[in-house]
């Protein structure tokens, strides 16, 4: 017989409280705050009291949640963090203009604001799903470069996972709002004026992240929602099978956007519909045997004498046959399956009803009837008016733009050439069921779920341009970064991806992967990408510890850490002065002392120990060699011997026109 564990559940006595607890949000489900049980709410409904209609001035529309107002304060934390470079990861580091940054997105989020305002064009993310389970990001809120350092190992000091969920505590929608908001905010100010944001998220938070957005970027600047058709229902559902995601796409400023963008894609298959009619039309006039009765006569040897049996190919039989092989594409957009129809000159066209397309009666002169051309017989106007001016009708009957029917019984229609119409609107839906895990299994790189590349090389041709800057701060395996290094290979894009050095199952981190893949991309070598490692500041804190006063004079003599090199040091005073991790960096010596130029010239760095007159007399030199505004100049603060030599350098720059001196 098996004894009672006095410790187990099945031991204690009924929870009262929880059972009626589950009660209650069982009856008002209205009550639910993330699982715990809203008194507030419940007391509002129990009470018996009314304003009889009256508003109540405490009530407002509002998007609220707990920890809210942290992860508020969050996004407008500073951070004493850096960006290390990280030259062997990288490829191409001399002329690359694209980024991979190793770290806590966050962070490296709030140190390049400086360097990266209003620079990127489009942001596209695939942020962690809250499935109820565990997923990594997790801000304590305090302190964040510290706890970046121990989510890189994800392991608490008993060995257990770090993260903010629990498997105990469901789904939480707070948790993952909170995660999400302060690098939704702090993405925002990236973002170009005409730039856009594109997420993909699943069912669980599409609803949240919609409001969430609404907040940071307004509901005005909403662009719309995409739906990524998969073709492949979930088969562990015992809900709907969900069988697409949600893409979100909101603007920075809806009317800059509008000004300088439009959301538009090309017809993927119209040239192979250009090729199809040349081809048809290129018949008219030659003689051909039917296709079905000549493989029958080959096939059994029949001997048949087929030239009774020719046909003379007319441009009637021509639109025919478009007609019907338009008809059996099935992969062919609405947009391009209506361009069935091929004109005497073998244009491929389809015709747009030309009514006016306001409710409102259009003036009096768009009531003007047109002539048919054969009977000349005045052709049914619509009942609203055209939708065109006079004169613009005129124009299109001169171009041959006006289709008409037979007789004048039949509106005329306005003709589209597709020739001339080669992109159309980005629709709704979007379909594709590809999968990569072929491509990536022969890039040796596991990864779990990976954004299909195609699908996404798409979307990001949808929104940007050539030149044009993309950012990715949940990289994953890398699928942003190859997409955009694909496209360059058209039209060159930049990007910026972020990854937090997350462990993954058996062995290594995803960094690595992201790393891995980027490299393993077709002609990477061409564009390349410079790596970065977040860590904290190079600068030596001042500790003031005052029971060792020698080590603590010694430790502030030396302003940089010990084990930091002064390429280090460049991109932390790079960062601070705003210039991008990519701007051209060249290294001079001057009197054997390794000197940094910046920006052809803009910012020279000395960050040497016991720099003399003489070097600085080079540098004053140098700086005249690139003629314009005198430059920034920056030595590291014990660069000089005393006060003295500090003093005569200052005054050695300002003899030639350099005020801004500055040490570190």
């Amino acid at each position: 017989m098996n004894k009672i564990d006095s410790n187990s559940d099945r031991a204690k006595s009924l929870d009262i409280k929880l059972e009626l607890k589950t009660k209650i949000l069982e009856l008002l489900p209205e009550c639910n705050s993330d699982g715990d049980l809203n008194v507030a709410k419940l007391l509002e409904l129990l009470s018996e009291e009314s304003e009889s209609g009256a508003v109540n001035k405490a009530e407002r529309y509002e998007f609220n949640w707990a920890g809210k107002k942290a992860a508020v304060q969050l996004a407008l934390s500073s951070s004493n963090a850096t960006l290390r470079p990280n030259k062997e990861a990288s490829v191409n580091w001399e002329q690359s203009g694209n980024l991979f940054i190793e770290g806590d997105n966050l962070e490296v989020l709030k140190l390049l604001q400086k360097s990266y305002h209003k620079s990127v064009k489009m942001i596209y993310i695939d942020p962690p799903y809250n499935t109820g389970k565990d997923f990594i990001y997790s801000d304590s809120f305090s302190e964040t470069i510290s706890n970046y350092l121990e989510q890189t190992h994800q392991l608490s000091a008993d060995g257990k996972k770090t993260s903010t969920n629990v498997e105990t505590s469901g789904r939480y929608h707070s948790n993952w709002l909170s995660m999400m908001y302060p690098r939704l905010r702090l993405a925002r100010n990236m973002l170009s004026d005409d730039g856009v944001i594109v997420i993909h998220l699943d069912e669980n938070e599409n609803y949240h992240l919609r409001m969430l957005m609404n907040e940071i970027y307004g509901e005005d600047n909403f662009l719309g929602e995409i739906c990524w058709d998969k073709g492949n229902p979930k088969g562990d559902s015992s809900k709907i099978a969900y069988q697409h995601e949600s893409i979100l796409v909101f603007s920075k400023d809806i009317n800059t956007f509008k000004e300088n963008n439009t959301i538009s894609r090309p017809k993927e298959n119209a040239e192979k519909m250009l090729s199809k009619a040349k081809s048809l039309y290129s018949k008219i006039g030659s003689s051909s045997i039917p296709a079905e009765l000549k493989k029958l006569n080959d096939k059994y040897s029949l001997g048949l004498d087929l030239s009774e049996h020719k046909k003379t190919y007319a441009i009637e039989d021509v639109r025919e046959e478009f007609k019907t092989w338009v008809s059996k594409q099935s992969y062919l957009s609405g947009g391009e399956a209506a361009y069935n129809k091929i004109d005497e000159n073998g244009e491929v066209y389809r015709t747009v009803s030309m009514a006016w397309p306001n409710k409102k009666k259009a003036p009096d002169d768009y009531f003007i009837p047109l002539l048919h051309p054969v009977t000349q017989k005045s052709c049914p106007v619509p009942d609203r008016g055209w939708r065109n001016p006079p004169e613009t009708m005129a124009s299109l009957l001169s171009k041959g733009l006006v289709v008409f029917g037979e007789d004048e019984s039949k509106q005329p229609e306005r003709k589209y050439l597709l020739k001339e119409n080669m992109y159309e609107n980005v629709p709704s839906v979007l379909k594709f069921s590809g999968s990569d895990d072929a491509l990536l299994k022969k890039m040796n790189i596991s990864f779990d779920n990976p954004k299909p590349v195609d699908f996404a090389s798409k979307l990001i041709s949808y929104f940007t341009k050539e030149n044009d800057l993309i950012l990715d701060f949940f990289a994953g395996s890398g699928t942003t970064g190859h997409a955009a290094l694909k496209l360059s290979q058209q039209s060159s894009r930049r990007f910026i991806l972020v990854q937090l050095p997350e462990p993954i199952a058996g062995g290594g981190v995803i960094s690595n992967t992201t790393t891995t893949r980027l490299k393993s991309v077709e002609n990477v070598e061409v564009f390349g990408f410079k790596s970065f490692r977040l860590d904290e500041t190079n600068i030596r804190p001042w500790d003031a510890d005052f029971d060792n006063l020698e080590q603590m004079l010694q430790q502030a003599a030396q302003s940089i850490k010990s084990d930091r090199t002064s390429e280090d040091v460049l991109y932390e005073i790079l960062l601070k002065y705003g210039y991008s991790l990519t701007t051209k960096v060249e290294e001079k010596t001057l009197n054997d002392k390794a000197v940094f130029v910046v920006a052809s010239g803009a910012l020279i760095a000395c960050l040497e120990d016991e720099v003399t007159s003489e070097v600085v007399e080079d540098i004053a030199k140098l700086a005249t060699e690139f003629g314009g505004i005198a430059p920034q100049i920056v030595f590291k603060d014990q660069a000089f011997a005393d006060d003295t030599v500090k003093a005569n350098a200052i005054q050695i720059l300002k003899q030639t026109g350099i005020s801004d001196v500055k040490s570190i």
